[in-house]
């Protein structure tokens, strides 16, 4: 039997984020539940903030290729986010927004490729009282657009955490 792979994301970088531990144990779940389970840090991509003029000097950086194949490796995606301001994390946005300028390479699908039709739990967490309810809200949109993921439908959001 093939097990199922699945890649957890978090969309803080912040040492002891509420995101990272919800990740971590929605991992306990989800290896329980017989997946085999990667762990994506989005901080170790090391991608600076998305910029055309940078992309035409320097090129896509080598984080954003690693997403990429952590992606297309993956049968399925758990992402948790906290909220800031009410929105999902800048790290989170441009990690997503680099993703869409890998082009294909070789047996390698194109960022956006890597995405397609791929199912995507997505979590948040935050001490508020709407538990990260509006960052998924703005994330389902970000995601579901241009990177045709599929969203669950059963989203969780961890208020008060």
């Amino acid at each position: 039997m093939i097990l199922p792979r699945i890649l957890l994301i978090a969309g803080s970088a912040r040492e002891g984020a509420l995101s990272v531990r919800l990740r971590d144990a929605a991992r306990l779940e989800v290896d329980a539940a017989g997946a085999h389970t990667d762990v994506l840090d989005l901080r170790a991509l090391d991608l600076p903030l998305y910029d055309g003029d940078l992309e035409a000097r320097e090129g896509r950086p080598a984080g954003a290729q690693r997403l990429r194949d952590g992606l297309a490796q993956a049968d399925g995606v758990l992402l948790v986010t906290p909220e800031y301001n009410g929105f999902p994390t800048p790290l989170v946005i441009n990690a997503f927004d680099w993703l869409s300028r890998v082009p294909a390479d070789g047996d390698r699908p194109a960022g956006l490729a890597a995405t397609a039709n791929k199912p995507l739990a997505l979590l948040a967490s935050s001490p508020g009282a709407w538990g990260g309810l509006r960052a998924l809200g703005l994330l389902l949109q970000h995601v579901g657009g241009p990177f045709h993921l599929l969203v669950l439908p059963q989203q969780l959001a961890l208020a008060k955490a």
